[in-house]
């Protein structure tokens, strides 16, 4: 059975102060239907966001978001286990650092928790732990995570659901006749140094660090593909029915598939 990380960003889990629960009940149901034919690597961004629902501090100062984090970890873990226990779907919760990629012994203590995991049917959710740590033994967001947890675990596909429905060929926003790139197979200098266009407050990233992480897949021979959080259909037509309608598949090699 191949083996793919999902990769769900803060906007689609939240909304002002509250857990978005239908949006997340039905990343819930793809991700059961997903587990009959994958093996399936969650990794979920949301504490800081799911702290701000019970509290309500400056994510901008250091202390106060490690706080949030702190607060709103195991709000996020609770949502996902009421939903979850609905489909018999046991998970566990695995917080990893820049560092845990850093040293071979870290890194295949890391490898073999998720394999015993996966191989007892469990459902692992990654998260960064930017609590206890400190910037640099961070990677600042779950995009450059989900894409090291990809390789390290000998995934095969990293699936982003985000607020955007794919990459497009120019600004949507400036461009109402932009279009959706469908597959992409080489990322330019130029538009690795955009600047980070978030689009929800509790976001760390934008459109570049998902195409950073897309530079890292593909440089690992490994596909990306890039759809929206909040219309999951895009999602189980390609992962379910193997139908690419909508979204942006980043593969070295083209046509290359699951």
């Amino acid at each position: 059975m191949k083996r793919i990380v999902i990769k769900v960003g803060s906007s689609i889990l939240t909304e002002t102060t509250n857990i978005a629960k239908e949006r997340m009940l039905n990343l819930v149901s793809l991700i059961a239907d997903v587990r009959k034919k994958y093996e399936v690597i969650l990794v979920s961004s949301g504490a800081v966001a799911a702290g701000y629902t019970a509290l309500q501090l400056d994510r901008n100062i250091p202390t106060s978001k490690k706080v949030l984090a702190s607060v709103g970890q195991p709000i996020l873990m609770s949502s996902y286990k009421s939903k979850f226990d609905i489909f018999n779907v046991n998970i566990s919760q695995i917080l990893l650092t820049e560092e845990d990629f850093d040293s071979r012994v870290h890194t295949k203590i890391v490898q073999d928790i998720i394999d015993r995991t996966l191989k007892n049917n469990i459902l692992p959710i990654v998260s960064e732990n930017d609590i206890s740590t400190t910037p640099e033994q961070l990677f600042g967001d779950n995009d450059q995570l989900s894409a090291h947890v990809t390789y390290f675990t000998g995934s095969n596909m990293l699936v982003i659901l985000s607020d955007i429905d794919g990459y497009y060929d120019s600004n949507p926003k400036d461009n109402p006749k932009a279009k959706i790139k469908k597959i992409v197979t080489e990322i330019k200098k130029e538009e690795l140094e955009q600047s980070h266009t978030p689009n929800s407050k509790f976001a760390t990233g934008g459109i570049v660090t998902k195409l950073k992480a897309a530079q890292y897949i593909m440089s690992k021979n490994r596909e990306l593909f890039l759809c929206s959080g909040y219309d999951l259909s895009s999602a189980r037509e390609f992962l379910i029915e193997c139908t690419h309608n909508k979204g942006t598949l980043f593969t070295a090699k083209k046509d290359q598939r699951l």
